[in-house]
């Protein structure tokens, strides 16, 4: 832990006579520019999808049932997966997302145990795709796509089909 300085003000100078002062003048901050990168929080299931999809789930009767953030025998520290549905009730009617931070070795190992166990890996402009073998799949979107995740710089999104992900943003 460093400490920043835990003095009171200091105290006034005295300024000779005659000397010219000047009081600097208040510049511009410096512009930030926000990334998407940027975690402002820790993930929880109500920070990782839109606010007004969490909304709709809770007037639907739904809540959240929180895991800890696995691929396969990998398990991410600084993520959580989430399934969303009635918990009151035995359904497959369930919304499935997930968020973690990862490191590029852990991403690596991830992707090659997955691949290997006959998942799919595709690249695309959001990052590499990893997603189940459509036969295996108990849903699966438009595009056929089922349980996917995506991997980008330093995160990795999960949701139930591939379309889904585009819920998945990352703690606000």
């Amino acid at each position: 832990m460093v400490l920043a300085g835990c003095s009171g003000p200091a105290a006034p100078r005295e300024v000779p006579a005659g000397a010219v002062t000047s009081t600097p003048s208040a510049s511009a901050a410096p512009e930030v520019t926000p990334t998407t990168d940027a975690v402002a929080e820790d993930p929880t299931c109500q920070n990782i999808i839109p606010q007004a999809t969490a909304d709709d789930f809770v007037s639907l009767g739904w809540s959240a049932q929180s895991e800890p953030f696995r691929i396969g025998s990998i398990e991410l520290d600084e993520g959580i997966q989430c399934k969303w549905g009635d918990q009151k009730i035995t359904t497959d009617r369930v919304q499935m997302f997930g968020w973690a931070r990862i490191d590029d070795a852990d991403a690596t190992a991830a992707e090659k145990e997955l691949v290997a166990s006959g998942w799919r890996r595709e690249v695309g402009d959001a990052g590499t795709y990893i997603t189940e073998d459509p036969s295996w799949a108990i849903s699966t979107d438009g595009d056929g796509y089922g349980i996917t995740y995506l991997f980008g710089d330093g995160w990795v999104k999960l949701a139930d089909t591939r379309q889904s992900l585009v819920l998945v943003e990352g703690p606000q």
